[in-house]
């Protein structure tokens, strides 16, 4: 079972890595057809092959290939003999060599680079609890072109929150990296609209079934 989760973390990396879901690609696409300035058109063309060129040589789509981040949902019925995070902390390791990705996890205070991009709270793992007895893992590496510009406020119960998103947006976005998507949580405290706000919808799933199943890779979307 852990040879499994080692496996299956490479090839989620692997894949959030070097393709995109159908449905960013789509709009991307629809993006460039629609777009009237010949600079912004272009720009988005470029990307576009960009994808192409990651997809035909399996390769990054970005040299800033992320921190490790990943969402396990993981059945009430499941008893697994092995430490999941430092399963998953392997499959990382194995990445980061194999793909290759860039080692982004450093300390905070010494600034010392680990080199495989496991360390101090690297993988960051959500787990939720789910029925049954299954295994899901999903990838979403994030980059410093969206880190670096995400935003958390506390306001006063009389603030619009709308309105305080359409100002971080219109102050900070032209700073992250393009396209840009918006994850948002609303909630009582700062902790939790955090958590929420990087909470994927869809996102590329390696579903495990223990019982003589393979891992079996399974696209859905990325956020």
């Amino acid at each position: 079972m852990r040879s499994k989760v080692v496996e299956a973390t490479v090839r989620a990396l692997q894949k959030a890595e070097t393709s995109l879901p159908s449905w960013v690609l789509q709009r991307i696409e629809d993006a460039a057809r629609q777009e009237t300035s010949q600079i912004a058109k272009s720009h988005l063309e470029f990307m576009l092959e960009n994808v192409r060129i990651a997809e035909r040589t399996r390769l990054p789509l970005c040299q800033d290939t992320g921190l490790p981040i990943f969402r396990v949902q993981m059945g009430r019925d499941l008893r697994l003999d092995f430490d999941l995070h430092e399963a998953v902390a392997e499959g990382v390791r194995v990445a980061t060599e194999q793909i290759p990705l860039r080692p982004n996890a450093v300390d905070p205070l010494t600034r010392k680079n680990s080199g495989n991009n496991t360390g101090l709270g690297m993988p960051d793992i959500i787990l939720d609890m789910v029925d049954g007895a299954g295994l899901t893992l999903t990838a979403f590496p994030k980059g410093a072109g969206s880190e670096n510009m995400s935003l958390v406020g506390m306001l006063n119960p009389a603030d619009d929150p709308f309105d305080f998103i359409l100002r971080t947006v219109a102050e900070r976005a032209a700073n992250a990296c393009p396209p840009l998507f918006l994850g948002i949580g609303l909630l009582a405290a700062a902790l939790p609209g955090a958590c929420r706000a990087v909470r994927p919808r869809r996102m590329l799933s390696t579903s495990l079934g223990f019982g003589g199943c393979n891992a079996a890779l399974v696209l859905e979307a990325t956020s």
